[in-house]
């Protein structure tokens, strides 16, 4: 069954909203609405807080144990969203992330203080129940940037965000 344009735009829209909500909920630590986002079967591959083949459960515990005390900013960019069959999709996010852990964590080996990455996220998505959702993950990073301890640390932000704004009632 072919999609008509429309039914391809709000295809596509919906994944776009999956990822960007994926970046929202990591970077404002959100760890309980995470899992909504993943098909049961979801395997992810290429993360440092999670092993190849793991499930989203073991991601979503992964992260929140390793960037629970971290700043981290993440922006996935450019996305290219294939509509592979009847719910069913694949795309690929360039992606840039910031990560910087505070003075009293002690920071992985291969990054003293934090760092910046650059790459790729490859995904498939499935839609569930009317939700797109991500069914595979894959991290691939084509260059990270370590941020030395003798660098100075960045102003805070003026603002902290509303993580649940888009919930609200106005």
């Amino acid at each position: 069954m072919a999609l008509n344009d429309i039914q391809y735009l709000l295809a596509v829209d919906g994944i776009r909203n999956t990822k960007a909500r994926y970046c929202r909920y990591m970077d404002t630590k959100q760890w309980g609405l995470m899992p909504d986002l993943f098909t049961a079967d979801c395997r992810v591959e290429g993360f440092d807080s999670a092993p190849d083949g793991a499930n989203a459960s073991k991601l979503v515990e992964g992260l929140s144990n390793r960037f629970k005390d971290a700043i981290s900013v993440h922006h996935c960019h450019m996305g290219e969203v294939e509509i592979t069959g009847v719910g069913e999709a694949r795309a690929i996010w360039a992606m840039e992330d910031f990560v910087e852990w505070p003075d009293n964590v002690p920071s992985s080996p291969t990054a003293p203080r934090g760092f910046y990455g650059y790459g790729h996220y490859e995904e498939a998505y499935r839609l569930t129940e009317g939700v797109w959702k991500i069914a595979h993950m894959r991290l691939t990073r084509l260059r990270i940037d370590l941020i030395p301890d003798s660098q100075d640390r960045p102003l805070p932000g003026r603002r902290r965000a509303d993580p649940h704004w888009l919930e609200s009632k106005r």
